[in-house]
């Protein structure tokens, strides 16, 4: 992941909590105090974040000794010591909320996906990250889906053409919004991909009859529509299938032979993982 986002980022995390200073720290312990804190799993699940943390605590304070024991991918279980991080005192506790705050999301969000994925396991199909973000850690919640063994769709709107229910409307229909995209992308000399939205089988026909997209999104079909849809396009185009899609019925959905399953639950929806970093007195 590219550092320079990181880095940037952390500055605006860290300005938002720190402010003028950490006052509780400066006014209640001594400047210079040394010490150390353990970075410990209350939850199990899949770790994801430790990259990230390792950045954060550099930007705090560069000085501080990281000794990294688990690493992100990692099963975790309750118990587990994922960091020992030693140092200025007041740099520790500074940089704890905003690592607790990343690696919990993350981490949940990796096993969140890593479910899904395991879900999927021998059918061909893969599960996509969406938009459904939060604002401002994009970055960081796509690459936890990364971790968790998922593939990232766009990053956001402009690495991509993805013409859904709405733009559909808007234009006068998939034939005329797929024609619009093709000479958006030409007389703009952009090279991006173009992804149709369809909502019903008369869609699918209408698209593939326009031909002119990379790949088809199926959105809110049934499992039965889903495999007729599925047979129709025969590996024309590329095949995702969205929306209703749940942990207990995506294994359906994949054997209807889908390449991509879209899930914006793996951002939108998780529960932090539960993960504490507390002083250890030697």
């Amino acid at each position: 992941m590219d550092k320079n986002i990181i880095r940037e980022l952390v500055k605006v995390y860290l300005a938002e909590d720190v402010g003028d200073g950490d006052h509780t720290s400066l006014s209640t312990i001594p400047a210079g105090t040394q010490g150390k804190a353990k970075l410990l799993v209350k939850e199990n699940g899949i770790l994801a974040g430790v990259e990230l943390a390792l950045q954060i605590f550099d930007i705090v304070d560069s000085e501080l000794k990281v000794d990294v024991l688990m690493h992100d991918g990692d099963d975790i279980a309750i118990g587990n010591i994922v960091l020992n991080v030693s140092g200025s005192v007041h740099s520790i506790l500074k940089a704890e909320r905003l690592v607790l705050n990343c690696m919990q999301r993350m981490s949940a969000i990796a096993t969140q996906t890593h479910k899904i994925v395991a879900l999927l396991a021998g059918t061909g199909t893969k599960v996509l990250d969406t938009r459904k973000t939060t604002p401002g850690f994009r970055f960081f919640e796509k690459w936890a889906v990364k971790i968790g063994g998922g593939v990232n769709h766009r990053f956001g709107l402009y690495d991509m053409i993805l013409i859904k229910d709405n733009h559909v409307d808007y234009s006068g229909g998939i034939a005329k919004a797929i024609s619009n995209a093709q000479n958006y992308i030409k007389q703009n000399n952009r090279k991006l991909d173009i992804e149709i939205e369809v909502r019903n089988l008369k869609e699918l026909d209408e698209a593939m009859k326009a031909g002119g997209v990379q790949r088809i999104l199926l959105d809110n079909f049934s499992i039965p529509d889903m495999k007729v849809a599925v047979e129709k396009i025969g590996g024309r185009f590329i095949t995702e299938a969205s929306g209703g899609i749940t942990i207990e019925n995506v294994r359906g959905y994949a054997e209807c032979g889908v390449n991509y399953i879209s899930i914006g639950a793996l951002t939108h929806s998780v529960k932090s993982l539960d993960l504490s970093l507390k002083a250890v007195n030697d």
